[in-house]
């Protein structure tokens, strides 16, 4: 006779837990987001990370964190034993039922597929992520799982779903058939000023949300990490090196990011807080409309580190933008992190209003400008 399952019993954490912090986000998520919460039992506190690992049954676990080929799950660190069966967020969503069209991007532990489910022909990008490498990596990947559960906003790319078969994590993510602006900067060289200002909205309603809303940091900003699709869309996308802000003071002090776009006080070690990602996202929109990383080539890391430290900031050329467009550089690219302006106060800079008269249209843009959009009708996406 099987044994009754026991009830699953919901309990609050502290708002001063990340967990905390992470349920208060749920009221915002969508609604088969939402239906999890009738079956998710949640730990009170936050539990250290450790080296995950996989369980005799096939599940990745990483404290609370539970992944397995049914998808995704937090439990209670008391429940113990084997890891329990894991309810899927959404039960129309399953491998088994995703063809893949085409791999859309490669890296060093995984690559990203475009996906299409059998029964509706919605369109996913399916980040896949080898498990056979160091526990450290592990772990970022356990986190990066958590923050995409509670990051669920219209300026940062969708989280579906995730499941662990055979040893490799699989991610269903919202498909931007626009690639990144690392990959229309290719096309279009430079983006005007009218444009940027629109595309700027959309990255800094983005920031809002993760660093107001949610206090995360996402600490790896750059060309390739924001996506556009033929809509006119432009999120933000790859946590796997996000940081939530646990303390007080909103810092951090680990080393991890993409060197080329770190503020001087994360290329120089020290402590770093949602600041951080400001110099980021202006060097960003700098390269975006001059064509050319505003820093000169390096052959090395400490070359680049004594030219972000030591040298002058950068700056929007006057003599070629608008002295809205410098003012709003020169406010995010400051070498002391307290003279940046917020991602809330950016919003309300003059450049972004400058060219509201013009009507801007990103989706003809980027549809017309060169965009590597994908070739499927757009009705099928």
């Amino acid at each position: 006779m099987a044994t009754p399952r026991r009830p699953i019993k919901l309990s609050l954490p502290s708002h001063e837990s990340t967990i905390g912090k992470f349920l208060l986000a749920f009221s915002s998520l969508p609604f088969f987001l939402r239906s999890v919460l009738a079956v998710l039992t949640i730990s009170p506190v936050l539990v250290g990370i450790s080296a995950p690992a996989r369980t005799q049954s096939g599940t990745f676990k990483d404290g609370d964190l539970l992944v397995n080929k049914d998808g995704l799950r937090i439990v209670s660190q008391s429940e113990g034993g084997e890891a329990p069966p894991i309810e899927p967020l959404d039960s129309q969503l399953s491998l088994d039922d995703l063809d893949v069209i085409k791999v859309i991007g490669k890296g060093s532990s995984g690559n990203v597929q475009l996906v299409r489910h059998k029964f509706t022909g919605q369109f996913f990008a399916l980040k896949v992520i080898q498990l056979t490498i160091e526990d450290s990596i592990r772990s970022q990947i356990a986190q990066e799982l958590k923050i995409n559960l509670s990051t669920q906003c219209q300026y940062v790319v969708v989280f579906y779903q995730c499941f662990y078969v055979n040893g490799a994590i699989s991610i269903v993510l919202e498909y931007m058939d626009g690639g990144s602006l690392a990959d229309f900067l290719k096309t279009v060289k430079t983006i005007p000023e009218d444009y940027l200002a629109a595309i700027c909205k959309q990255v800094l309603r983005g920031l809002i949300h993760l660093h107001h809303e949610k206090r995360i940091i996402h600490r790896d900003l750059k060309p390739s990490n924001i996506l556009i699709n033929h809509r006119g869309e432009v999120k933000i996308s790859d946590f796997g090196v996000s940081a939530i802000i646990s303390s007080s003071s909103g810092q951090r002090g680990t080393f991890t990011g993409t060197f080329n776009y770190m503020a001087p006080e994360r290329i120089s070690g020290k402590r770093h807080g949602s600041m951080s990602d400001i110099w980021s996202f202006g060097l960003v929109i700098l390269e975006c409309a001059t064509g050319n990383f505003p820093f000169p080539p390096r052959e090395s890391f400490y070359e680049l580190l004594e030219d972000v430290v030591e040298q002058p900031p950068p700056s929007a050329p006057s003599e070629h933008f608008s002295p809205e467009f410098c003012s709003f550089i020169s406010s995010c690219i400051q070498k002391d992190a307290n003279n940046r302006k917020s991602a809330q106060a950016l919003l309300d800079h003059p450049f972004l209003s400058m060219y509201d008269d013009l009507h801007v249209d990103l989706a003809s843009y980027f549809t017309t400008a060169g965009s590597p959009l994908a070739t499927f009708n757009s009705r099928q996406l």
